[in-house]
């Protein structure tokens, strides 16, 4: 029987602050004009609490996205999140995310691929699932950039924002969901786009900090000519791999970089009306892994994504990276209004993952104590309408 992986459900959290091109100027020698003319950008979100993180982020998106498909976080097989700027090295941020969601029985890892990392995770996601090494996938991407960006530099500061957007896959017997993939590296351009300190190469010094090389370093000419290139072929490719014309597609949803290399690959080199293509870069700058996830949970909300559309995600990043995805969107777009105590249910279950959490780090850290493993059993509501008797 033929497997297929299907998206069954998305979300999206995004830090409250926005930070405008008019509060740029008042930092760097910038202007509106000119990152508007250049960029496309208008705006963008930026964390503003230390408990705003990469994690917490993605754990609020991941949760939209089981809440959406009516799943329980135990139901998880494996948690993939793409970031370029996890938590730490190690632990894998998707690790904390499986923590914080409960999931006891989900394996967990964290992806490097820069902005191409959601495509990348959708990719494996859809080969776990298709030969049957998993069922349920939840793939992220979730960044906090506005951390390892240099806001002394113009060039870069404006581009980047904060955000996170997650997708839940599964497995399904009816055909369609991802249809095709085309991921792509090339190396030789590892520098056009890097954060070259605190690594093993460049460990972290006082020469390393006073020269800043732990935030991003970009050669913005090289990585446009790249992008502008690399999108549109990685466009082509992924089509005729799923077997479908450009004339077939009804939306695409590039990474949102920079609103000049949209409409410069996707729009003029392969003439797709500007109607078919989602563009949010305007609001929220580049969120780099979270970008496409982002997008894709507002063009479901705009009413731009239908039962089996045609669907293409592609981005680029550094590394140099590239990623393209074709799918056939099968879950319904309208929302299915959850009961009361469904919600209620599954917020008792977080509660009780932090508090499994808590006890068992209280065991690990008594030294001599050796305690039973302590599991929390899972909250399970039933109907409170069952027995209501009228």
């Amino acid at each position: 029987m033929t497997r297929y992986a299907q998206i069954v459900g998305w979300g999206a959290h995004l830090p409250e602050r926005v930070l405008t091109n008019k509060d740029l100027e008042e930092i760097v020698d910038t202007s509106d004009e000119w990152i508007v003319s250049r960029t496309g950008i208008r705006e963008r979100r930026i964390v503003h609490s230390p408990k705003e993180t990469t994690g917490s982020l993605a754990t609020r998106a991941a949760a939209a996205a089981l809440h959406r498909a009516n799943v329980d976080a135990n139901d998880v097989d494996l948690i993939i999140c793409a970031t370029s700027s996890p938590e730490h090295q190690f632990p894998a941020t998707a690790c904390l995310v499986q923590d914080a969601l409960g999931a006891r029985h989900a394996g967990a890892f964290d992806l490097s691929a820069a902005c191409s990392g959601f495509v990348y995770g959708l990719t494996l996601a859809n080969s776990m699932i298709t030969t049957g090494a998993a069922e349920t996938v939840l793939v992220i991407g979730s960044e906090t950039l506005s951390r390892i960006v240099d806001w002394s530099d113009r060039n870069t500061c404006v581009l980047f924002g904060d955000g996170a957007g997650a997708v839940l896959v599964t497995a399904s017997e009816e055909p369609g969901g991802i249809l095709s993939s085309v991921l792509g590296s090339d190396g030789s351009g590892g520098d056009a786009l890097s954060l070259p300190a605190g690594g093993s190469k460049l460990p972290t010094t006082v020469e390393t900090v006073a020269a800043r090389q732990h935030y991003v370093h970009m050669d913005g000419r090289a990585v446009f000519r790249f992008a502008t290139r690399v999108m549109a072929s990685a466009t082509r490719s992924v089509v005729a791999k799923a077997g479908l014309t450009l004339d077939d597609i009804d939306l695409v949803i590039p990474h949102q970089a920079n609103a000049r290399i949209i409409e410069s690959s996707v729009i003029h080199q392969l003439k797709i009306p500007p109607e078919k293509v989602f563009v949010n870069v305007d609001r929220y700058g580049n969120t780099s892994t979270a970008s496409i996830p982002i997008a894709l949970c507002e063009a479901i909300e705009m009413g731009r994504v239908r039962p089996n559309d045609n669907i293409v995600f592609v981005s680029f990043g550094a590394g140099l990276t590239w990623a393209a995805a074709a799918l056939k969107w099968g879950a319904p777009v309208s929302a299915t209004p959850h009961k009361w105590w469904q919600t209620a249910q599954r917020q008792g279950n977080y509660g009780a993952a932090r508090a499994q959490s808590t006890v068992r780090r209280l065991i690990r850290n008594s030294p001599g104590i050796e305690l039973p493993e302590i599991e929390i059993p899972e909250i399970r509501l039933a109907d409170p309408l069952r027995n209501l008797r009228i």
